[in-house]
Order: C-alpha cells, then sequence, then structure tokens
C-alpha cells in the first residue's frame, strides 16, 4: 500500500471539508453581523482550498478536460444512481424527513450535473458560450437565464446565483 497517496487523498477530503465548512460558518457570521469574522471564515477557506488543489494535483486526478468530464460523469452518475437513492431510504425509513427532501433535491441535481456534463463532452470542441445559474436552495444548475420558479424546489427566481 502507498501511504503517502492515500494520505495525500484523505487530506484533500479534509481540506475540501474545511472549505465548505468555513463558508457556511461565513454566512452564519455575516447573517449575525459580525464582517470580520465571516472575513476571516472565507480567507481560511480559500487557504483550504489551495491546500486541497495541491494535494489533489499530487495524487494525479487531474488530467486532461476530456477525462475529467468522464470522471465527473461516472461521479456524478454514482451519486444519482447509487448513494442519493440508498440515502433516501434510509433516511424514510428513519422519518427524517428533512433529510428527504433534501437527498432527493441533491439527487436529481446530481443527474442533471452528468447530463450537462455529458453534453458538454459530446461538443468539447465545439461548445457555445452559455452562462448557468445556480438556485441557492437546492443547488439546480439552469442552463440560461434563471427560471421565475426553481424546477427542483420551488424557489423563486431571486434564489438564483448567475455563474458567468
Amino acid at each position: 500500500m502507498n501511504y503517502t497517496h492515500e494520505n495525500l487523498k484523505k487530506a484533500f477530503a479534509g481540506e475540501s471539508e474545511a472549505n465548505r465548512r468555513y463558508l457556511a460558518f461565513a454566512k452564519k457570521a455575516e447573517k449575525e453581523g459580525l464582517a470580520q469574522v465571516s472575513k476571516l471564515f472565507r480567507a481560511t477557506a480559500e487557504a483550504e482550498t489551495v491546500h486541497a488543489l495541491a494535494h489533489l494535483d499530487k495524487v494525479g486526478e487531474i488530467k486532461s478536460t476530456k477525462e475529467n468530464l468522464e470522471s465527473a460523469i461516472k461521479g456524478e452518475t454514482h451519486e444519482a444512481e447509487k448513494m442519493y437513492p440508498s440515502m433516501i431510504l434510509h433516511a424514510k425509513e428513519e422519518g427524517n424527513q428533512e433529510a428527504v427532501i433534501g437527498f432527493k433535491w441533491a439527487n436529481e441535481v446530481e443527474r442533471e450535473h452528468a447530463n450537462l456534463y455529458k453534453e458538454a463532452l459530446e461538443k468539447l470542441e465545439n461548445l457555445e458560450e452559455i452562462d448557468y445559474n445556480v438556485c441557492q436552495v437546492c443547488g439546480h444548475t439552469h442552463v440560461g437565464e434563471a427560471p421565475n420558479v426553481c424546477p427542483v424546489c420551488g424557489a423563486s427566481k431571486e434564489k438564483f446565483k448567475l455563474i458567468n
């Protein structure tokens, strides 16, 4: 076993998780009117991203864009077909309706992501310039102008963030 390789993968996962956690903490601090604490959390989140990307590069998982798209399709498809259905089932069994809803939304969006990646892979050399709008409630990734109502969670147009 190559311990360093496995440790790099664990470090990537840990740094990635810390980044997301700190960004959530930053949003909470901002809501509480603590702008400086929010800024600190955003700064450390960015530092964790630097670490995560360095670890991922050393693992050798960043390849050509074609290979990265294929990897992304595989990952999103796994989440949609295996991971989330199992999580939905367990949440239902435990009576956790909030988790069921969140897992269902994520599951639907992961299918969207796989399809978007497949389309990008098919048109890799001839991709047209388009914007994406991401629902900040459920993660629905919409091609083009944000819809008036999110088709996944029902959120209003104002809940979408333009990614360009």
